[in-house]
């Protein structure tokens, strides 16, 4: 899991604590730090102080619901106050714990966490040869392990529901960036095209020209012209 907390004891004690209960957690102790973290790695579960230097615990939580991941946050704040407590739960909190606290009702209530989200668990996507995993965050390609950053696996997961079908650039920006991305970014390309390197050949991302880009159910056999871009 993600500790975003920026007493650098406090968020050390949690999870040395969490250690012992064979829960592993990185640290992150600003806004920037945890943004930079989720971009690359896929996390059961956030903990979140809300003033942090930085991106503030709000955003990084805003950041995550509007990702689609279904990753549940754990607010970890002073700030006790019922209005307190029920912004953070407009934010996407899915639970709360206020300072001081002890480590065992943390580790309860993550694991409670990490019960509800097993519950709510996605189902596997499935397509010429890959296998997508939405709740591990995990893909494979022909049983082959493919490391992906957090951008990439949104793409592909976009494009793997399609089944096939043509998403067009405009759409991937909508869903796998957020609302502030500029619409004349050549971020999609350059994601699909890091993308395919990644699954490795034959290309299994194909592009039809001027529409967009699909999953090729027969990577490797001859495509229809201007799939290849």
């Amino acid at each position: 899991m993600l500790i975003v907390e920026d007493e650098p004891f406090l968020a050390e004690a949690i999870r040395d604590g969490l250690r012992l209960e064979a829960i592993a957690a990185d640290i992150a102790g600003d806004g920037d730090t945890a943004l930079e973290l989720l971009s690359v790695n896929a996390y059961h579960i956030a903990v979140l102080d809300r003033d942090i230097p930085g991106p503030s615990g709000d955003e990084i939580a805003k950041g995550i619901v509007a990702s689609g991941s279904g990753m549940p946050i754990l607010m970890l704040t002073a700030a006790d106050r019922l209005d307190d407590k029920a912004t953070g739960f407009e934010l996407g909190a899915d639970d709360y714990l206020t300072k001081p606290f002890e480590l065992r009702e943390l580790v309860l209530r993550l694991r409670a966490l990490d019960r509800r989200r097993a519950h709510n668990r996605p189902p596997v996507l499935q397509i010429a040869g890959l296998r997508l995993d939405p709740f591990r965050r995990e893909v494979y390609r022909d049983g082959r392990y493919v490391a992906l950053t957090r951008k990439q696996f949104a793409v592909l997961e976009i494009l793997v529901a399609a089944q096939g079908g043509v998403v067009s650039a405009e759409e991937l920006l909508e869903r796998a960036w957020d609302e502030n991305a500029d619409p004349f970014t050549n971020a999609v390309r350059i994601t699909v095209s890091a993308l395919r390197k990644r699954l490795g050949e034959p290309w299994v991302i194909a592009t039809v020209a001027g529409v967009g880009y699909r999953i090729d159910t027969a990577p490797g056999a001859e495509r229809e012209g201007g799939d290849r871009g």
